[in-house]
């Protein structure tokens, strides 16, 4: 059952973050999905630190960003409500119920599977670099980065889309995963992936949900930026 589409929906994103998270908070997947169904939304932004506080938490019980509330509910996890906003608007998920099946299925592939590795490589070359344990763990988070987009340059094969038929919430998250390392020389070792990402991100949808997140970010760091960025090493 489709919601109203008078029906106000509003997500949470931060403020401001450091340059380097900049296009990759994952209120940037919400957006794109809503951006894909043609739903407007509006963006409660929230001040270095109101992420950890009760009222946020309330509603996020682990103080992060996104959360996405509408007439029916209020959710986080981004790969949630992307899910939530496929089920209940058109355009993200296929009508056949197996390729419906088919499209979630690679949901949870990008996300349980294939972003993991990705996630480890940004701990041993930025968040944890200076740890004296990083260095010696990046080949083997490199090897295990090889092994899956191997077998997912596999699958995809020639294909446009990861199904074989049109875009889905399931290439919605896939492309947001490998956008991770965007050149870092990964993703561009395979030829078939670096063209499916730039597919992705020469959608209109996901266009105008960078350049929406992007403008949201003040530039001027607030004064507990200092403070807080030593805290998160």
């Amino acid at each position: 059952m489709a919601i109203d589409s008078d029906s106000p929906i509003e997500i949470t994103a931060f403020k401001w973050v450091p340059e380097v998270a900049r296009g990759q908070v994952r209120d940037l997947r919400v957006r794109w999905a809503l951006e894909e169904v043609g739903r407007r939304y509006e963006v409660q932004y929230l001040v270095l630190g109101e992420h950890k506080q009760p009222p946020h938490r309330a509603r996020q019980p682990f103080g992060q960003v996104p959360t996405y509330q509408d007439s029916e509910v209020t959710l986080f996890e981004s790969g949630a409500i992307v899910l939530h906003v496929a089920e209940r608007f058109e355009g993200l998920l296929p009508d056949n119920p197996a390729a419906r099946a088919r499209a979630i299925q690679w949901m949870f592939s990008a996300l349980n599977t294939v972003e993991p590795p990705l996630m480890d490589y940004l701990f041993v070359t930025i968040f944890e670099a200076d740890k004296p344990w990083s260095e010696p763990r990046r080949p083997a988070v490199e090897a295990r980065i090889h092994e899956r987009l191997g077998e997912l340059s596999q699958q995809l094969g020639d294909r446009q889309w990861l199904d074989g038929g049109g875009f889905t919430a399931g290439d919605l998250l896939m492309v947001t995963v490998l956008r991770i390392v965007e050149g870092k020389g990964l993703v561009e070792r395979y030829d078939n992936l670096a063209a499916y990402m730039a597919r992705g991100v020469a959608r209109p949808g996901f266009k105008k949900a960078l350049a929406d997140q992007l403008s949201g970010f003040s530039q001027t760091p607030p004064p507990e930026a200092s403070a807080w960025m030593e805290k998160q090493q």
